[in-house]
């Protein structure tokens, strides 16, 4: 029987944390060349997850959304201490992880597992099932081999696989797809784990079977006491699965709360985006004109101010504005404007690659045998074709010399998390009580 989410989530008791993040960063160090790497040059840093705060509570699923590249599955991975954070502080029932050595966290690993997003790739082809599934059981000494078989037949049976007979000597090759998420998943529970972390569990299986697969998820939630952290970037799965939703974007956390609130009333620009972009099967419904433009930042070389706000409608002045932004304004005009104006208007400037380097001023030179006026008169038409482009929010000013067109930028600030009718949202447009 189909357990109501409201039902799930008002069995969650609020204060019954088992794992609390505060301050979480992972961050990865850019290899570079040879060169840069004897000389000690600085190559760069991926900043994958970049402040996470988080409390986890005993038997919620908590979902962690997000497109590509916002760092959800290096957190989830985190969680399990199978990357090591660069800073921060990950707790599971009172016990940093990053003070255990290696021997305790194996130990620990006992009771935090994770189900992956490919389940043919998370099947070793040459093992049969009894083997996978009963295998953790040998690694953590948990039963000897006379009494693993049983242990394997009771775990099979409980996602599904029954007679769990039938499939303890087929190899993963001899199921279907739906077929070996289930013995994925009895390979998770067999440890009779705590925490499921389950990366897009259901984005790799036929439509047909993805309902039936969380269904099962969530049946195992019942039967076993777990908690799940669910990773997705598919809303639609999220708003059935999970009983809190945390919107990731580049690294951060930009709003966390519980689902139904969320997809009721979302607050960030960012998870108002996500919803309209949700697949409507009306076929008189136009798709959603809003979406957000462009893609998700080089984790590399974030946005300053607000990560988002090279993409949102509604960015202003404290957002964070920068000569980056002013680049792919200059370009997107050219593109959509045709080759006749590129044709005509690039020799107006000079090279834009100056306006690589993140700043709040940004210098338009004009090109050779072109004025500052020129560039002046571009940047003036630009302004024109759509005043209402939120980069115009945030120039502070705009002067002329004989360089060329000097355009400041006001200082953006990285908004934090902040409380707006229940939920947490990190945007400037909910201002922190006076």
């Amino acid at each position: 029987m189909q357990t109501k989410p409201e039902e799930r989530r008002a069995a969650v008791d609020g204060d019954d944390v088992l794992m609390s993040l505060r301050d979480v960063q992972v961050h990865y160090q850019l290899r570079g060349g040879n060169l840069a790497r004897l000389f000690g040059m600085d190559t760069g840093t991926v900043k994958a997850v970049d402040g996470v705060n988080i409390q986890l509570r005993k038997g919620e699923v908590l979902g962690l959304v997000g497109e590509s590249g916002s760092g959800k599955t290096t957190l989830g991975r985190a969680l399990l201490g199978l990357v090591g954070t660069t800073a921060g502080n990950i707790e599971y029932q009172g016990r940093s992880l990053g003070d255990l050595s290696q021997k305790q966290l194996r130990a620990i690993r006992r009771e935090l597992q994770m189900v992956f997003q490919d389940p043919h790739a998370a099947l070793n082809p040459s093992m049969d099932i009894e083997t996978a599934v009963g295998h953790p059981l040998l690694i953590h000494k948990l039963a000897d081999k006379s009494d693993v078989r049983s242990r394997v037949v009771d775990a099979l049976e409980l996602v599904g696989l029954a007679p769990a007979e039938r499939y303890l000597n087929k190899f993963p090759s001899d199921l279907s797809g739906g077929q070996k998420q289930r013995a994925v998943l009895a390979r998770a529970i067999v440890l009779n784990p705590v925490l499921l972390v389950a990366d897009e569990p259901v984005s790799a299986l036929d439509m047909s079977v993805r309902a039936k697969i969380l269904q099962l998820m969530l049946d195992l939630k019942e039967n076993l006491n777990l908690t799940y952290v669910y990773i997705t970037h598919d809303l639609a799965t999220a708003k059935f699965f999970c009983d809190r939703v945390a919107i990731m974007y580049l690294g951060r956390i930009v709003e966390i709360g519980d689902t139904d609130q969320i997809f009721a009333e979302p607050k960030h620009p960012y998870t108002q985006s996500l919803l309209k972009a949700i697949p409507d099967p009306d076929p008189d419904k136009d798709v959603s004109d809003d979406l957000p433009r462009g893609e998700i930042p080089d984790a590399a070389s974030p946005p300053l101010g607000c990560a988002f706000h090279p993409r949102c409608p509604f960015a202003f002045d404290m957002c964070g504005w920068e000569s980056r932004d002013l680049r792919t304004l200059i370009e997107t005009h050219w593109l959509t404007r045709g080759e006749g104006a590129f044709e005509d208007e690039r020799s107006d400037v000079e090279s834009l690659d100056e306006l690589d380097v993140p700043a709040h001023r940004a210098l338009v030179r004009p090109g050779q045998g072109a004025s500052a006026h020129d560039v002046e008169q571009l940047l003036e038409r630009i302004r024109e074709e759509d005043p209402d482009e939120p980069l115009w929010r945030g120039v502070r000013s705009q002067t002329t010399s004989d360089q060329g067109v000097a355009v400041e930028f006001y200082e953006g600030e990285d908004p934090a998390l902040r409380r707006v009718d229940n939920v947490d949202v990190a945007c400037h447009l909910y201002p922190p009580p006076d």
